[in-house]
């Protein structure tokens, strides 16, 4: 004999109630009867509050309420989740930031587009090469001193001196379709000449002035040396960067500190020779 209730160990255990961290919570489940009605005095009975209840859990809360009439729940039973109506929630955009309709959409779309930078005519750098800097150099061309030999494909223009020798400048030649050469002798010269554009070049262009007084902003800038009675002539220009490019309508181009230097070693009738 143990002692022990038949009756009572004939009774299938209930589980006890296990919380979320493992401990077992006091209540109705124990395969003993419990404790005598006399030791506490009556208690309600409790059920799990529903709106703590997370789905599949069960003994997990740790709010509590009353039972409803008609639903009695016991230890271990699960409790019923509640369930919620999605809800949407506006966009909240960071303070500072641009709100973006699309979670999606990149910063910068919609956006202006970037300024594209104004074309240039194709092969104009912005400065000139060093190569066509000023400098006296060796020359056997076989010309008599004091003679202007262009050479327009090197854009070079060599005043010839003594000894083998010649100054040596970098110039600006006609664009294709406006080189020329030829035998020419400087007729004319001139300071800060006037422009008056010919009708073939208006005819071209019509958005040119008829006429512009000299000076810093005239195209011929500082110095022109005229060429027979041709159009063209040896100048100046307010565009240093064309300096050995093809971009004139004939005309050669000098900087305007070379074009007065040469404007002084030059005479009146001095022979120009055009390669």
């Amino acid at each position: 004999m143990t002692g022990q209730d038949p009756a009572a160990a004939a009774r299938p255990l209930r589980p006890a109630p296990v919380a979320a961290d493992g401990t077992i919570l006091p209540g109705r489940g124990y395969g003993r009867s419990g404790y005598p009605a006399d030791a506490y005095g009556p208690r309600p009975t409790y059920a799990r509050t529903a709106g703590y209840a997370a789905a599949g859990y069960s003994g997990a809360q740790v709010g509590y309420a009353p039972d409803v009439a008609g639903q009695a729940l016991h230890s271990g039973d699960p409790v019923p989740a509640r369930t919620y109506a999605p809800q949407a929630y506006p966009a909240q955009p960071y303070p500072g930031r641009q709100a973006y309709a699309d979670p999606f959409e990149t910063p910068g779309a919609g956006r202006a587009p970037m300024p594209v930078p104004e074309a240039r005519e194709e092969g104009i750098g912005r400065a000139m090469d060093p190569r066509f800097q000023r400098q006296e150099v060796a020359y056997d061309g076989g010309q008599r001193p004091g003679t202007v030999v262009i050479d327009t494909p090197s854009r070079f223009l060599y005043l010839v001196q003594p000894g083998g020798r010649a100054l040596r400048y970098g110039i600006g030649v006609g664009r294709p379709g406006f080189a020329w050469s030829g035998m020419k002798t400087v007729s004319a010269k001139r300071e800060w000449p006037d422009w008056t554009p010919p009708a073939e070049m208006l005819r071209r262009r019509p958005d040119l002035p008829r006429h512009m007084a000299g000076g810093p902003s005239n195209p011929l800038g500082a110095r022109a040396l005229y060429l027979g009675s041709s159009l063209y002539r040896i100048h100046g220009t307010n565009e240093p960067h064309t300096i050995g490019q093809s971009v004139s309508s004939g005309c050669i181009r000098m900087m305007n500190e070379d074009v007065m230097d040469l404007y002084e070693r030059v005479p009146v009738g001095a022979r120009v020779m055009v390669m």
